[in-house]
């Protein structure tokens, strides 16, 4: 039975390395980045509530006269 032949394994793993390597360079050049992102303003529009115009008052357990 022969034996495995593994003297060009190193040389092709080398290589397979540089080829993916160069690939993942090219995709990575060929995209674009957006340098400077603007800000976008967030304003929280004031909404009217109904108990915002009334009095109310809370009455809490603690609060109450002994």
């Amino acid at each position: 039975m022969p034996q495995l032949d593994t003297s060009t394994w190193l040389t092709m793993i080398l290589s397979m390395f540089l080829v993916l390597f160069i690939i993942f360079q090219l995709k990575i050049s060929k995209h674009n980045f957006h340098y400077s992102p603007k800000p976008t303003s967030t304003k929280a529009s004031k909404q009217n509530t109904p108990w915002e115009t009334k009095w109310t008052k809370i009455y809490l357990p603690l609060s109450l006269p002994l």
